[in-house]
């Protein structure tokens, strides 16, 4: 443990990236948030402690997923498993986490979760931070400043972490196009998902527009597009590692709307029905609307947005989703997605072994359970 509180990750640094990828983005991280953290502590110490907080945010778990798809891109794509080039695009991909934890810090607050990963979601820390101290003002107000400021700076420093990651400039310059990409789309599912919730658009169209732009842009296609682009791939390379991206994407997506529904709150971190409490318009939920008769729509309607829904409401909400066909529609969406995004997979030269790699990662990304 350094003096910061951020931990010291002493484990990966003799092992090979491919084969100890989460750790060595854990270790690059940890080093990065650690120097930010000293700089930002000297300059005003009590930034420094909310600065500690994300750095425990951004290192306090995670699947490590999007640094994950994009390393094999690049690998797949010709880039070099280890030296000096190679560690130079692992601490650019890792930068990935930071524009995911901007993501999360900024989603919890705006779906008003009191859980992420188990703990206290970012804006209900400090609002609790404020509360326990007796500062002024409102301790809700307090949190949710904090949580967007936060939030904005995982996102500078995901800037500041890519451009400084030691790329060469040529191909710093050629990763710029899905680096801009990225962070507008992820920006703008983020307004998709609240907007949808706002009209109560119920359309199956809307809500896998959503996945598209607010998980499946920023998560898998623009990753995968971004380490191929370190590479320098060819266009129809890049084409079809994002045809395969999207779809997974997409079924990365349908499966957390299953886990928010139905999965073990102890295993996804979250309380189960959140969803549904947040007014999320899922294809889970699209499906559902679209197959129930008219007392089961009411019955589900009802339940959207509904902040004191309890747990029975919720085990009928998800009796009547699981009786109309609702679960089964969105599983075998998700077959589908698979299915197509693996062919696209199927049809491409990768330099071994990252299709074997990538083949992996779908099918743990979609059948994951938490």
């Amino acid at each position: 443990m350094r003096a910061s509180g951020i931990p010291v990750i002493d484990g990966p640094h003799d092992a090979p990236i491919d084969e100890a990828l989460p750790a060595h983005v854990e270790r690059a991280l940890a080093d990065y948030l650690a120097i930010r953290h000293a700089a930002m502590a000297d300059q005003a110490p009590s930034f420094g402690t909310a600065v500690a907080s994300l750095a425990g945010f951004v290192l306090g778990g995670g699947k490590r997923l999007r640094p994950t798809f994009a390393w094999w891109g690049w690998r797949g794509a010709g880039g070099e498993g280890s030296g000096p080039g190679a560690e130079a695009v692992l601490r650019a991909v890792s930068a990935l986490e930071l524009i995911q934890a901007c993501a999360l810090v900024h989603d919890d607050l705006m779906d008003a979760s009191s859980l992420r990963r188990g703990k206290p979601t970012v804006h209900v820390e400090f609002a609790a931070r404020h509360r326990e101290r007796g500062w002024l003002g409102e301790p809700e107000r307090f949190g949710a400043a904090a949580a967007i400021l936060l939030g904005d700076l995982a996102l500078a420093w995901a800037d500041d972490m890519f451009t400084g990651a030691g790329l060469p400039a040529a191909r710093q310059v050629a990763a710029l196009p899905p680096w801009q990409a990225m962070r507008a789309e992820m920006l703008a599912g983020q307004y998709l998902d609240v907007l949808v919730q706002a009209t109560g658009d119920e359309s199956g169209a809307a809500a896998l527009s959503v996945a598209r732009m607010k998980t499946a842009a920023y998560t898998v296609e623009r990753p995968l597009h971004l380490g191929a682009a370190l590479a320098g791939a060819p266009e129809p390379l890049v084409a079809g590692l994002r045809a395969f991206g999207t779809d997974i994407g997409v079924a990365f997506q349908l499966r957390d709307d299953l886990l928010g529904m139905y999965g073990d709150s102890d295993v996804t971190g979250k309380p189960a029905g959140d969803d549904l409490r947040e007014g999320k318009r899922t294809l889970l939920v699209s499906e559902g609307l679209r197959r129930a008769g008219a007392a089961g729509a009411d019955v589900l309607r009802a339940a959207l947005g509904d902040d004191d829904l309890d747990a029975d409401g919720v085990e009928r909400v998800r009796a009547l989703l699981l009786d109309v066909g609702a679960v089964a529609a969105v599983e075998r969406r998700m077959g589908e997605l698979t299915g197509t995004a693996l062919a696209a997979l199927d049809g491409l030269e990768l330099a071994a072994p990252a299709g074997a790699v990538l083949r992996e990662l779908a099918v743990t990304a979609t059948r994951r359970t938490s």
